[in-house]
């Protein structure tokens, strides 16, 4: 399969199949990245805000590493309920 080769670019809410992709010197922004465990080049690339999506074998491999602690697991955060009264 051909590679999209994206350079000196900064993408921005753009889907984004990583196995496809070739990123040098690129930013993404706030952008969704599939990812299936395939071959993949990035150079100098930074993510900020990006949705990451786990699939196939690039799954089973977070999940294995979230289950051994190699990956620390997200921690559930519980609303606040503040009232004007307790304020003071």
């Amino acid at each position: 399969m051909p590679m999209t080769k994206y350079e000196g670019m900064t993408l921005t809410k753009k889907v984004i199949v990583l196995e496809e992709t070739w990123l040098v010197n690129c930013m993404l922004r706030e952008c969704v990245i599939f990812y299936s465990g395939g071959p993949f080049d990035v150079v100098n690339a930074t993510f900020d805000r990006c949705e990451w999506k786990f699939q196939g074998s690039a799954q089973q491999t977070f999940t294995l590493m979230t289950m051994i602690g190699l990956i620390p697991q997200p921690q559930a955060t519980i609303p606040l309920q503040v009232s004007p009264e307790s304020v003071n």
